[in-house]
């Protein structure tokens, strides 16, 4: 690394390597700008520094984007998402001019790629356009009237009772993949939330964090089996999830060993982090929360995404009780749901039979089953 004012005054970055051509990088040293572009260096990738755009370009603009409040407000994980879309269109299309861009040619471009990625990038070359329009860079946004691609996705699957019992019956209690599932299936964090918390979130008999994605903050009681899989976790642990060098795990890394635990526990299909907090939205509806007290548990911040789950539940309730005023009516004896369901939780009845009490109750009802 080499860095020195040069004879303006202004500061010079290269990253020089033996037998490498040297780069240069963007200042302020050490800033958040010089360490995506250092890493980008380091794997070969292009660096575009800002000084070499040329106004009015499609580079120039994404560059004015990122140092906006708009932007800098996101999350550090949806900088990053948002971050890599943009890139790859600026390697493309980085030195043409912003405002020459029209409608067709936006059509043009997300027609050559995959349903998935088209979503992506017009949703962020809208927001690029609304950005850039807003300061005066260009006159119109091209993206409105570009068509809209339509993307069709089951989503990640969530994990069933099935599921649950068989990991649980493979990973013993103690093990970092057993600690790992019961934290996503009790608290229904994200995974990025996940792989942080630890003892500095815990306040009395609960879970005190601000969701990264969306910084919402959370307070969750801890449920008493959850304390049983924590309570003798070392204090000086950084989080409740550590790698086997007693580190934090990553996020990205983590989808990976929940993944690769789940398999091995044989977990047939997808069964992913994002998958038990789907499960753990389906246990607060079934045992009878409403959409809003799953959202103060699990940080969703649109009610829509959690009223799948209350509305399945409340079919289900809805289709027990009108088989027993079917069975009442026609002397029809219905099977008992504690023998013919044994401990399966997925049952609304028995998953109300099921629930239990926080470590120390504070005279809120308790949310999880067990």
């Amino acid at each position: 690394m080499n860095a020195y004012a040069d004879r303006h005054g202004k500061l010079r970055i290269y990253l020089r390597r033996p037998g490498k051509p040297q780069v240069a990088l963007p200042g302020p040293l050490y800033s958040e700008a010089f360490w995506t572009a250092y890493h980008k260096a380091i794997e070969g990738e292009p660096v575009i520094m800002p000084e070499g755009k040329t106004a009015g370009s499609v580079s120039a603009a994404i560059a004015a984007y990122y140092g906006s409040s708009e932007f800098k407000s996101l999350a550090k994980t949806t900088q990053s998402t948002y971050r890599n879309t943009l890139e790859r269109f600026r390697k493309e299309y980085g030195a043409l001019p912003l405002a020459g861009m029209r409608t067709q040619d936006v059509n043009r471009i997300l027609a050559g790629m995959s349903p998935g990625a088209a979503v992506h990038l017009r949703k962020r070359l809208n927001q690029l356009f609304e950005f850039a329009s807003a300061i005066g860079l260009t006159t119109g946004n091209p993206v409105k009237d570009a068509k809209r691609i339509r993307k069709r996705t089951v989503g990640y699957r969530t994990w069933s009772e099935a599921d649950i019992a068989a990991y649980r019956a493979y990973w013993d209690d103690q093990t970092p993949q057993r600690i790992a599932m019961e934290i996503l299936l009790y608290t229904g964090l994200r995974r990025a939330d996940a792989v942080r918390v630890g003892w500095k979130h815990v306040v009395d008999d609960r879970i005190e964090i601000v969701a990264s994605k969306t910084g919402v903050n959370l307070s969750i009681p801890i449920h008493e089996e959850l304390w049983r899989f924590i309570k003798d976790r070392p204090r000086t642990d950084p989080t409740f999830i550590i790698t086997a060098y007693g580190q934090s795990r990553s996020e990205k890394a983590f989808t990976g060993f929940i993944t690769d635990a789940a398999r091995d526990a044989g977990i047939e299909g997808q069964a992913s982090p994002h998958g038990l907090r789907k499960a753990a939205c389906r246990r607060l509806a079934d045992a009878g929360a409403s959409a809003h007290e799953i959202m103060a548990i699990t940080g969703h911040t649109k009610i829509e995404e959690i009223l799948t789950y209350t509305k399945a539940a409340e079919q289900k309730r809805l289709s027990q009780a009108a088989m027993v005023k079917m069975a009442s009516v026609f002397d029809i004896k219905l099977p008992n749901p504690d023998t013919r369901l044994g401990k399966t939780a997925d049952n609304s009845l028995e998953t109300l039979a099921l629930v239990g009490e926080v470590v120390r109750p504070t005279g809120l009802e308790p949310v999880f089953p067990p």
